[in-house]
């Protein structure tokens, strides 16, 4: 799992054999930037679990230099150079997700996991023979990536009895799971809501949010309907084409504080609560959902 994703993004292109000279020289430009905003984000220390009235400043700071790197690796020159199925520029959101939590997360256990994850998503048993099958464990993992997680790894060992062959699995189970987007459209909305339910089957209590900088959805999308707990929109717009985005004098809505403040207490608040386990527990009011 890889919390440093638009670095690393950076560095593969950076040792690519089909980077051009052109696109290298460019490349120096975006890693001195990348550095300084990493630098910064790293020294710059919260919020933490427990509430203070330097949140708000410290999440301000945070999309300010989130602002300020954009706006520069935004440019026309580097988006020509690099095109969007080159991930350069929708892994910048990624890894701000990580500075966002990374202090709150910490605060809370240092074995939690955090970041991009390649995720459990459901298990089967598949074996060569019943002579195989009484005598070692034979299930198949299927897993799920998400942009960004705040979960757990479990670490289980299946063993038949009798046998003497361990299967070793480690799964990570997201508690909270974000997917980032550059724009979302109903296409992306309709993908990420299966993945939601998906998640759902595994960690009913889980939390999925969308965060994404503009919206491509028009007025005619029931949301109610999609397995998401929340959208955020960062840039509060519709999405524009990007060569539209790239003309001189086109103006374009920052990222804004009190939407990432949003997300970030949405966050914490699941996080510091009692969940519903049993149906017992449930049973105290009446209501089972």
């Amino acid at each position: 799992m890889s919390k440093f994703v638009h670095g690393d993004n950076i560095a593969r292109k950076e040792k690519a054999k089909k980077t051009t000279a052109a696109q290298h020289k460019l490349l120096e430009e975006i890693r001195a930037a990348y550095e300084k905003w990493k630098t910064a984000n790293l020294e710059l220390k919260g919020p933490f679990f427990k509430k203070d009235e330097s949140d708000t400043s410290i999440l301000e700071e945070r999309v300010r230099l989130m602002n300020e790197y954009k706006d520069f690796i935004d440019q026309k020159i580097y988006a020509e150079a690099f095109d969007s199925r080159s991930n350069l520029h929708s892994t910048v959101l990624e890894e701000f997700v990580y500075y966002l939590f990374k202090d709150l997360v910490a605060d809370i256990s240092t074995n939690a996991i955090i970041g991009k994850s390649h995720a459990y998503k459901d298990i089967f048993y598949q074996s060569t023979s019943f002579k195989n099958m009484i005598t070692e464990p034979s299930f198949k993992i299927e897993k799920k990536d998400h942009d960004f997680i705040i979960g757990v790894n479990i670490e289980a060992k299946f063993k038949c009895k009798g046998g003497t062959k361990e299967q070793k699995e480690r799964l990570e189970i997201p508690a909270v799971a974000i997917e980032c987007k550059t724009y979302l459209d109903k296409t992306m909305l309709e993908e990420v809501s299966t993945a939601g339910s998906q998640l759902l089957i595994i960690n009913p209590n889980a939390k999925y949010f969308v965060v994404a900088e503009r919206l491509k959805l028009t007025d005619a999308v029931n949301l109610k309907k999609y397995k998401v707990d929340q959208i955020y929109i960062l840039r509060k717009m519709k999405n524009t084409d990007r060569e539209f985005r790239l003309q001189e004098g086109y103006e374009n809505n920052p990222i804004y504080a009190d939407v990432v403040e949003n997300l970030f207490n949405d966050v914490r608040e699941y996080l510091s609560k009692e969940w519903k386990g049993s149906t017992s527990i449930s049973l105290e009011s009446g209501m089972l959902l």
